[in-house]
């Protein structure tokens, strides 16, 4: 399925089920705030797609984009007496860029919908959950602060998610997995990751090579 989405380009890969708290102060997302505020509240969505090369802020300052983006839903907004906007988000699915399209203060693409399938998960589900209990074992040992056993869902697609989302990998680890095919390919991806981080955890406890997410992971 083929449609049109307004976008936000950040320094981030965001996942569908992630939160994303944004502040909206220059003026052409302010204008794509002003624009989803005449929307109903459940078509207030844009797209959030990860800057490949280049930076955030300033007009011309992204110089390429990742293909696969996020669609993202404006759940709260509170304008502030300066014109600026606290937003709370939530990603909701997968897109692939196919086309910048020129007009609007800010940038606008058209986009394809991704499908979610869950491919072949087979024994990829358990092996994921065991290592990535043993990750927030590790993270725990070490001194960071963790959810206490989790439950985490037994659905291969929500886990997969779940993981992609609270593990805190570099840009170009979480895009992988967000562009992965279905969710037992991006299980796949995601045994190698965390059998790595739990090795180097083991290897330097105290200062551990990364750290969950300080943010909260939904199944909605």
């Amino acid at each position: 399925m083929e449609g049109t989405l307004p976008l936000f380009p950040l320094n981030t890969v965001l996942v569908p089920g992630a939160p994303l708290p944004l502040h909206v102060f220059e003026p052409r997302y302010r204008d794509l705030v002003g624009d989803l505020m005449q929307l109903p509240a459940d078509e207030r969505r844009f797209g959030v797609v990860a800057i490949r090369r280049g930076r955030e802020v300033g007009v011309d300052s992204v110089e390429a984009l990742y293909d696969v983006g996020c669609v993202t839903l404006m759940t709260e907004v509170e304008q502030l007496d300066d014109g600026r906007y606290d937003l709370a988000t939530v990603g909701v699915a997968r897109f692939r860029l196919e086309e910048i399209e020129p007009g609007a203060s800010y940038l606008r693409a058209r986009v394809e919908m991704l499908p979610e399938e869950p491919g072949d998960a087979s024994d990829l589900t358990t092996e994921v959950a065991r290592g990535y209990l043993g990750y927030l074992q590790a993270l725990a040992a070490a001194g960071r602060e963790v959810p206490v056993e989790p439950d985490l869902p037994g659905d291969p697609l929500l886990l997969s998610y779940l993981v992609a989302a609270t593990v805190v990998l570099d840009n170009a680890d979480r895009q992988r997995l967000l562009a992965a095919t279905d969710a037992a390919a991006r299980l796949a991806e995601e045994k190698t990751l965390l059998a790595r981080e739990n090795a180097l955890l083991r290897a330097i406890p105290s200062v551990p090579g990364n750290a969950m997410m300080q943010v909260p992971w939904s199944e909605n």
